[in-house]
């Protein structure tokens, strides 16, 4: 037979962890702290893409200037 108990009883397991506030905002700040790391993992590739990119410019146009390319 069917005992509505049971059910109460087991909704917030059943739930999982976005079911309360707390667990809503656990999820989004471990989101937004996934989002920084990326984000910061990237910038320090694109940093260096950007430096190295910079000189090999500055270097043919020093070149250029001279006459020499």
């Amino acid at each position: 037979m069917y005992d509505p108990t049971s059910l109460i009883a087991t909704a917030p397991i059943q739930m999982g962890i976005a079911a309360t506030p707390l667990g809503r905002l656990l999820i989004g700040l471990v989101a937004v702290a996934a989002v920084i790391i990326i984000g910061r993992v990237v910038l320090a590739v694109a940093w260096k893409l950007v430096t190295i990119a910079a000189v090999i410019v500055a270097l043919l146009f020093l070149l250029s200037s001279g006459g020499i390319i």
